[in-house]
């Protein structure tokens, strides 16, 4: 009774199908994370933020014809979203954004300013969204990673860090 009551106030069915379909899927997510623990957890946060990443329709990089404004020599490492390497909140960047492929954490620029690190990545566009412990200094850069495992691979390397402005 009440389903259909439901179904004549809602219009769009579409709508109805896709609550229903997001009903069942949290269901079963907290479902599976109960059984499994709080690691679980973690991992499908981290899967759910590539996801989202992936499937974003708004560009978080500069545009192709951005131009190098300035050059600096820089530290570069790289960090990942555990407690241990950032703080109680993990997943939220100091610009209070989500983590993702493309953000780096950086003291001395302005948050949103876009940058690319040419001799270890090419063409990639970063984008300054977080900071780092104040003992850092301004001329080190830290690149988010998924996971721990990838942070650690990449280690420690002096290189120049392009930033990018129109």
């Amino acid at each position: 009774m009440l389903y259909k009551r439901i179904l004549k106030k809602v219009a769009n069915k579409r709508y109805l199908t896709a609550l229903i379909a997001l009903l069942v899927i949290t269901t079963i997510y907290i479902a599976k994370t109960e059984a499994l623990g709080e690691d679980y957890l973690v991992l499908n946060e981290i899967d759910a933020l590539h996801m989202l990443e992936e499937t974003t329709l708004v560009p978080n990089v500069a545009p192709p014809q951005a131009k190098v404004s300035q050059t600096i020599k820089v530290v570069v490492t790289a960090y990942s979203s555990t407690v241990a390497q950032t703080d109680s909140s993990p997943f939220i960047t100091a610009s209070n954004k989500g983590v993702r492929n493309g953000i780096v954490a950086n003291n001395l620029l302005q948050f949103g300013t876009n940058v690319r690190l040419p001799e270890l990545f090419g063409d990639r566009i970063f984008q300054v969204e977080d900071r780092m412990h104040s003992r850092k200094g301004n001329y080190h850069v830290d690149v988010w990673f998924p996971t721990t495992e990838e942070a650690l691979e990449f280690g420690s390397k002096i290189t120049t860090l392009e930033i990018l402005g129109n």
